[in-house]
């Protein structure tokens, strides 16, 4: 019995002592695996346990316009921050970062206080002062420079240009939709720390420097930009509307020359509301809301009904469809019946008897609902979606609104016979003009554009934006005829304010009704171009919800008028007695 007691301990010793072994061996070979095959992952964890990083903010691309002129730059300021474990006189450094920054002594003392690698105190502090700051020599205390957006001309085309946030980087408009091109890349500081986090003197930093943004060139003009915008501004003053939109174009490529929405907001302080808005009673929602309304591009992001303006639409697809002619006779009563439906026109006591170009002259519904109604509801259709505008511009900032349009199979007569005369759908204006910009110059496409190139700081040319030749829409006969029916409108009709001594203009008026029809509220505009026989220049003017007075003719046309006799001799357009 005692032998058998005797050989069961042995045993039990030589299990527990191969045991050992086999944990002492796996030890042993998780030791080399980690000494030889996992070495440089765990330096790295070592060495990141002694190194603090900062971030070096890369300077923004600039944003140019046509001219050269500077639209957003970067200003330089500072961020300062603190290192709990470096700081030595912790008073000292509370006082004099809160007399410095404008903060209380509270909110300084909170994060002097909190125990964290690194505590941002204050960003975007003006360089003068964040060089101040380091002056002191105060241990613990960081400053590095950093960059802020800056817009030489605060509120010039703020909607497109857009901003951006607290981190650099674009929120709306051109500023996010080249975000990519603009933002550049971040660099690092390095500095050797001891296990309680303080910098090791004499260790140098290791710094890798930011890259910048490269530079997006656009086909603004500024010069053009203010024209449009001081004209904008004033009859928005003047017939206290709700807003007023101005686009200038090329018609032959899509060029923007300029594009202003007034009221602007002023880009260097994005998030105030216009002065005197009560935001005192306002939830951060209802603020929110405030903020998107005041930001929107009215010529992208809004669509509206065209009214008169949309009667070269169907001209154009009448033309094409060979459903009028020049010499074709129409009658206006006053009015036209369609189905159940009296729908009348402007001129209550009616033009009488009148041709086709005397009908566009006259800005004559009844006319249009007939030449509407003889093409069709099908090739209406279609011939709308071959002008392109059924689908979006492609634009090239962010937000573009579609086209609301009937469906095909629900266009009855009423429906096409409303459409004719830009009633019961919506599009934006940047879609009419590019529509319009395609009509008039041969027949071709266009796609509406801002940006030219990329270019980095030395000049050099990074990329070229190319928006293609454009697909032939109409025939070069038809769009030959718009162009001398839409001068004649000018010359003779209903657009007689939007003439220019000296220069040949195109143009069609519209007085559109906003919904709800009971509000009584409209929206006036103006398309022209110059020269007629061969466009190089195209604007669209459109008042929203004008008091008073409200019909295109009469204060729309006007405001381009004014525009084309300072941009056209600046854009160096022949005049008619120079050119014969």
């Amino acid at each position: 019995m005692f032998d058998k007691t005797k050989t069961y301990h042995r045993r039990k010793i030589v299990v527990v002592f191969f045991l050992c072994v086999i944990m002492l061996a796996g030890l042993m070979g998780r030791l080399v695996y980690l000494m030889v095959f996992r070495s440089d992952y765990y330096q790295e964890k070592a060495d990141a346990l002694h190194e603090r990083e900062r971030s070096i903010k890369a300077a923004r691309g600039k944003i140019i316009d046509s001219t050269g002129t500077v639209l957003a730059t970067n200003r330089t300021v500072c961020t300062v921050s603190v290192i709990h474990n470096q700081i030595k006189e912790p008073e000292k450094v509370i006082e004099i970062l809160s007399q410095e920054l404008g903060l209380s002594e509270e909110t300084v003392r909170k994060r002097v206080e909190k125990v964290s690698s690194i505590e941002r105190i204050k960003a975007n502090v003006d360089k003068e002062t964040g060089d101040k700051i380091r002056s002191y020599g105060l241990e613990g205390v960081k400053v590095d420079e950093d960059f802020k957006r800056y817009y030489p001309f605060d509120s010039a085309a703020s909607k497109v240009l857009g901003f951006t946030g607290s981190d650099n980087q674009g929120i709306i408009g051109l500023e996010v939709y080249y975000e990519d091109y603009l933002k550049g890349i971040d660099g690092t500081i390095l500095t050797q720390t001891d296990a309680r986090g303080i910098e090791l003197d004499g260790e140098a930093e290791e710094r890798a420097e930011a890259v910048p943004g490269n530079n997006l060139h656009v086909t603004l003009d500024y010069n053009i930009q203010m024209y449009c915008e001081q004209a904008a501004k004033k009859v928005l003053e003047e017939k206290e509307a709700e807003y007023v939109s101005v686009i200038i174009m090329n018609p032959k490529d899509g060029s923007i020359y300029a594009n202003v929405n007034v009221p602007e907001f002023d880009l260097n302080n994005p998030f105030a509301l216009p002065e005197g808005t009560d935001t005192a009673s306002m939830t951060e929602q209802q603020k929110n809301d405030a903020l998107n309304r005041m930001w929107r591009n009215q010529s992208v992001n809004d669509t509206y009904e065209p009214g008169s303006t949309f009667k070269i639409i169907t001209s154009t697809i009448a033309l094409e469809e060979g459903a009028v002619s020049l010499d074709d006779t129409f009658s206006c009563p006053g009015f036209a019946i369609v189905e159940d439906r009296k729908i009348r026109c402007h001129k209550v006591r009616g033009h009488g008897s009148e041709t086709f170009v005397q009908g566009i002259q006259n800005s004559c519904n009844p006319v249009f609902i007939t030449v509407g109604l003889r093409v069709g509801a099908e090739k209406y259709y279609d011939g709308m979606k071959k002008l392109g505008l059924l689908s979006k511009t492609n634009i090239d900032i962010p937000g573009e609104a579609g086209t609301i349009m009937h469906k095909k199979e629900t266009i009855g007569l009423v429906e096409l016979a409303t459409m004719s005369f830009g009633q019961s759908f919506q599009i934006t204006p940047m879609q009419l003009a590019s529509t319009v910009s395609s009509i008039i110059n041969g027949g071709t496409r266009v796609t509406p554009h801002f940006a030219k190139e990329i270019r980095n700081d030395e000049g050099k040319l990074i990329k070229t934006f190319d928006y293609g030749s454009g697909k032939r829409i109409i025939s070069e006969e038809t769009s030959a005829t718009m162009r001398m029916l839409l001068e004649s409108v000018v010359a003779e009709g209903g657009g007689s304010k939007g003439q220019v001594e000296g220069y040949r203009i195109g143009g069609k008026t519209a007085t559109s009704q906003t919904l709800p029809r009971s509000a009584h509220q409209y929206i006036s505009s103006f398309i022209g171009f110059s020269p007629a026989d061969n466009p190089q220049v195209l604007g669209l003017v459109i008042i929203a919800k004008p008091t008073g007075v409200y019909y295109g003719g009469t204060i729309a046309a006007p405001v381009l008028q004014n525009i084309f006799e300072n941009i056209l001799p600046y854009l160096e357009i022949e005049t008619v007695e120079s050119s014969n």
